[in-house]
């Protein structure tokens, strides 16, 4: 069975859990990379009890050897597909009181991790020339905010990076993407941290989790003679 690798896998009502379920749905086996065993092992309950195959893997994405790890563990059970790169924390702070490791930890996060995740991926894609990389990135992947140094310079690497990539290995069959999410998605992130701003927005004013996870499988189906490198989403109702 062909297989998926979805790194940044969290809470159920979250987007790794969520672009998990959908690959599975696609028949694709899915190997969920996450910090956490209980939330993977609930990702991989629910793929199995909707009849689809899912195996959890605890992954630190800065951890060079565990990325190699889940990797080839994925590589060894099928074909690899399709690859998302979906770690990466929001983070923000007083600029002037910010400590160095702050800064470098949403670099490892952001940036490094996706380095990791891609090379030891395209090692296993380009010699069949074929495969979907997709990157999720941020409002903060296109510009800086005021107290979000960290986090956009750790998601503008990324960006760029996966440009790098894109017109390195797309003439060699390679998909690679990146993604955009410009504004607030609907999840347990925003719902436990902020629930008085899940208020004020409402349903209309928050990025759905399917309809997200549904963009990813577009990009990862499309026809070579009509590959989308970059696609951002927001609500209809988002300033941008």
């Amino acid at each position: 069975m062909p297989t998926a690798i979805i790194i940044g896998v969290g809470p159920s009502a979250g987007l790794g859990a969520t672009l998990c379920r959908h690959a599975a749905q696609t028949g694709l086996h899915v190997f969920a990379g996450g910090r956490t065993s209980t939330q993977l092992e609930q990702t991989q309950h629910e793929i199995e009890a909707a009849g689809g195959n899912c195996t959890p893997v605890v992954t630190d994405v800065t951890a060079e050897e565990q990325v190699q790890a889940l990797i080839e563990q994925a590589e060894q059970a099928g074909q690899i597909e399709l690859a998302i790169y979906n770690a990466g924390n929001n983070y923000s702070g007083n600029f002037l009181e910010m400590e160095a490791s702050l800064f470098e930890q949403a670099w490892r996060v952001g940036t490094l991790g996706g380095f990791l995740f891609a090379r030891e991926t395209l090692r296993r894609m380009v010699p069949r020339n074929q495969g979907t990389l997709i990157f999720t990135g941020a409002s903060a992947s296109l510009r800086g905010k005021p107290r979000f140094a960290p986090f956009t310079a750790a998601k503008a690497g990324l960006r760029t990076m996966s440009q790098s990539l894109a017109r390195e290995f797309q003439p060699q069959g390679i998909h690679v993407a990146h993604v955009v999410i410009d504004g607030i998605i609907n999840g347990d992130r925003i719902r436990n941290r902020a629930p008085a701003l899940v208020e004020q927005l409402g349903e209309e004013g928050m990025l759905q989790l399917d309809d997200i996870a549904s963009a990813y499988m577009f990009l990862h189906q499309q026809p070579r003679s009509a590959w989308t490198h970059e696609l951002d989403l927001r609500t209809f109702q988002e300033n941008f």
